[in-house]
């Protein structure tokens, strides 16, 4: 007997919250990839860490949230806490590792297929992990050629992402390939449940192990979700991706100088024009400056250093003082 499946049972809050969690997580990780790959400033290997994680936690938020609207509605689901905490770890690491492939080799041929592979395996694998996480009084079966779709779907996203965070720059850009590659995570999410099937194994309703749905899930759900809200908080303070790597390695243009006892020194000032450089006074054979150099006159110098002697060289300054 077939169970009557539902994934659906909170109307459009479950895939729209889903598609949200899936879009914040690919902006994220996507704003960290770009940080490394497009500014220098800035630790590197962390940037790469935070961007994987975010992305990996967006991913299995997306997952769970979704899955809190899947019922059968001829028998309870429960789920396998460790199993359940395992698709998550799975999330992060291989998504980490296409993360980081990409982000240190760039946007090469080879590093895009091998980074959107294990990326895209890594979603594929942390949903068919989270499924197999589900216990209920029944068999899961699955439409290969559905789940063959769904596997496609995942590497094709993965892939596509990974492009664009190392060729996509400005933030509303980014935002685009973000909300692409949420659509992506969330249709590969919902093509994956379209392969399901549940097999009951008689039409009595049977108590079943492990952690009833909603429970288990919201609970759970609460520790991504603050980890996105701290990353999002790190990527919108840090001022190279607010202000650009131009505004955030621009020096000033203009230079002025001031004169202090005869010397003119440059000193960085914006907005005005360039001095010329001051000349060296003439020096002896044996080191020291010419008596024949000549002090600057008072209008030349500091207010403060407009004294007598102003014009006379240095010898008769000397003796005079």
């Amino acid at each position: 007997m077939n169970g009557t499946i539902d994934g659906f049972s909170y109307g459009l809050v479950t895939p729209v919250a889903a598609y949200v969690m899936a879009c914040v997580g690919s902006a994220l990780g996507l704003r960290c990839v770009v940080r490394t790959v497009h500014h220098e400033p800035g630790w590197r290997l962390g940037w790469l860490a935070l961007g994987a994680s975010a992305l990996g936690c967006g991913i299995w938020t997306m997952h769970f949230i979704a899955m809190t609207g899947f019922s059968v509605a001829e028998t309870p689901i429960t789920y396998d806490v460790p199993l359940t905490v395992l698709s998550l770890v799975v999330a992060i690491v291989m998504v980490s590792a296409g993360v980081f492939i990409v982000g240190h080799r760039g946007a090469t041929r080879t590093a895009l297929t091998v980074g959107g592979s294990i990326t895209g395996l890594g979603v594929a694998m942390m949903h068919y992990l989270g499924m197999f996480a589900m216990q209920l009084d029944g068999d899961l079966r699955y439409n290969a050629f559905t789940v063959t779709l769904s596997v496609v779907i995942a590497l094709v996203a993965a892939t596509a992402a990974l492009w664009a965070a190392v060729s996509v720059q400005g933030f509303l850009r980014t935002l685009g390939a973000s909300l692409v590659m949420g659509l992506a995570v969330t249709g590969m999410h919902y093509t994956g449940m379209a392969a399901v099937s549940v097999h009951l194994h008689n039409g009595m309703q049977q108590a079943v192990g492990g952690q009833e749905g909603t429970s288990l899930l919201l609970p759970m759900l609460l520790g991504p979700i603050i980890f996105l809200i701290l990353a999002a908080a790190i990527v919108m303070f840090d001022p190279v991706l607010i202000l650009g790597a131009g505004e955030w390695n621009k020096s000033p243009q203009g230079r002025s100088t001031v004169v202090a006892r005869g010397t003119r020194i440059p000193v960085q000032v914006p907005g005005i024009e360039d001095s010329p450089a001051p000349t060296a006074p003439s020096q002896q054979a044996d080191g020291w400056p010419s008596s024949s150099t000549q002090w600057p006159a008072n209008d030349g110098r500091a207010s403060q250093y407009s004294d007598a002697g102003a014009g006379d060289s240095y010898g008769a300054r000397y003796e005079a003082e």
